[in-house]
């Protein structure tokens, strides 16, 4: 009978024992309180309390923290954004009492200060400037917050602007005109490339006709070189200037109806064509260059008169 009087009491003294002691994480503080007053902040292992007396208020996670606040403001031309800034902070291990007694919501704060931040520097800016200078809105909330929450024993490390989302509408304006100012660049690179090949075809061109009029002078030159040739052979055998170039004239209509006659699907028509027209043609060259040397005889003879 004296054996279960005494298991109550040892029932007792093991939960008194247990209790007596707890575990605290790493990278973890506990608060504890006696008769609900602070007494000591226990950091991480195996740590001791009174039993019935000590009690622990809570813990804090002194891990880096994030928090991540949505806000919607307006630009200063008249554009609603929304902007998602990401808070990434932690407890001072030094200041474990300040950030447990005197706040009771830190998130709440932080999310304050940041609207507070963000609703006073996006306003000032426009649109297009929100996208450029987001980091610069970054650093205005962390120097806001690292001087309003240090005080709490809250540390900023870092703050970032991971998101920022325009009106539906606004965002279509903004590609259509991004892709209007595409089609301008385009537009310009193939009317640079038209002009370029429009100069590079005139070029060519202008080098095709000096290259032809060139042929086409040395083909006369030759053609004159060989006329003097023919000219003084035949004054060689006694026939003059005059009678060579008849027969050189007539030697050529008679190449040329050879010439044409070799493609029989040619349109081209020689006047005269008929079988009396190289001797006619022979006869009036020669009647035509004995008048001429007779009228240049006659007008030497009248002036030197």
């Amino acid at each position: 009978m004296e054996s279960f009087i005494y298991i109550p009491i040892i029932f007792f003294a093991l939960f008194i024992l247990v209790s007596s002691f707890f575990v605290v994480k790493q990278k973890t503080a506990a608060i504890v309180e006696r008769f609900g007053k602070f007494q000591v902040i226990r950091q991480s292992g195996l740590q001791l309390k009174i039993p019935l007396v000590d009690k622990i208020a809570g813990k804090l996670s002194l891990k880096i923290q994030q928090l991540d606040v949505m806000i919607e403001t307006k630009t200063l031309d008249d554009v609603f954004v929304r902007l998602k800034v990401s808070v990434q902070y932690r407890v001072i291990k030094d200041k474990v009492y300040d950030a447990f007694y005197q706040l009771d919501y830190p998130h709440e704060q932080i999310t304050s200060y940041v609207f507070d931040v963000v609703r006073a520097e996006v306003p000032k800016m426009k649109l297009d400037d929100v996208f450029v200078k987001k980091d610069d809105i970054a650093l205005a909330v962390k120097a806001e917050l690292n001087e309003a929450m240090s005080e709490y024993g809250f540390d900023i490390i870092k703050t970032l602007v991971t998101d920022i989302d325009p009106d539906a509408q606004v965002k279509e304006a903004m590609n259509r005109i991004n892709a209007a100012d595409r089609e301008k660049t385009a537009a310009q690179f193939e009317g640079d490339a038209a002009r370029i090949l429009i100069v590079e075809k005139a070029k060519a061109e202008a080098e095709s006709k000096r290259l032809q009029g060139q042929g086409i002078a040395d083909q006369r030159r030759e053609i004159a070189r060989g006329l003097e040739e023919s000219v003084e052979v035949l004054n060689k055998v006694g026939i003059n200037s005059q009678e060579a170039s008849a027969l050189i004239v007539v030697t050529q209509h008679y190449d040329t109806l050879q010439s044409i006659g070799q493609h029989t699907n040619s349109n081209l028509i020689l006047m005269p064509n008929s079988p009396q027209a190289g001797s006619q043609m022979l006869n009036d060259m020669v009647a035509s260059f004995t008048a001429s040397n007779q009228i240049g005889e006659a007008m030497k003879n009248a002036k030197n008169k």
